[in-house]
């Protein structure tokens, strides 16, 4: 049982993600750092001196009711600069690899999918029932149908 987790855990797709999660949190916290210090007092320049900018009360004197447009638009600049960073740091140079990988190796040598692999096995039985099928009624010494309802020939 202990092996099998020891395999598990230094499987490369483990380490990746526990990599991946690592510089999630840390790119976070600059991302957090950008916006507090830099888009908020953007955002707050925009509103009056009191309260939160872009903000207003439901209910006056009842904090619990502001609505704080501001922060949904923080969130909002978080989220692109997020997704911004991931698509351009991650997903562009990866389907760039992908298309040098296709266009430098030839047809060939491309390695087959799950898909083509399934079909060629789909093919290879279907050849194999055709040459086995003997004639009508099946023919048990060629590997033929046999119904289990008839005695056996011999």
């Amino acid at each position: 049982m202990l092996k099998g987790f020891r395999d598990f855990i230094l499987q490369g797709n483990v380490v990746e993600l526990a990599t991946a999660v690592i510089i999630g949190s840390a790119f976070t916290a600059i991302v957090t750092a950008f916006s507090d210090k830099i888009i908020n007092p953007l955002i707050a320049a925009v509103g009056g001196a009191e309260g939160p900018a872009l903000a207003f009360r439901i209910k006056p004197n009842v904090p619990e009711t502001t609505i704080d447009i501001g922060a949904v638009i923080t969130a909002a600049i978080n989220f692109l600069i997020v997704a911004a960073i991931v698509y351009f740091i991650i997903i562009v140079p990866m389907n760039k690899l992908n298309e040098l990988r296709k266009r430098g190796v030839p047809e060939s040598e491309v390695p087959p999918t799950a898909e083509d692999l399934l079909g060629d096995i789909r093919e290879i039985l279907r050849n194999q029932a055709a040459a086995n099928a003997g004639p009508a009624g099946g023919n048990p010494g060629q590997g033929g149908y046999i119904d289990p309802n008839e005695p056996p020939r011999h």
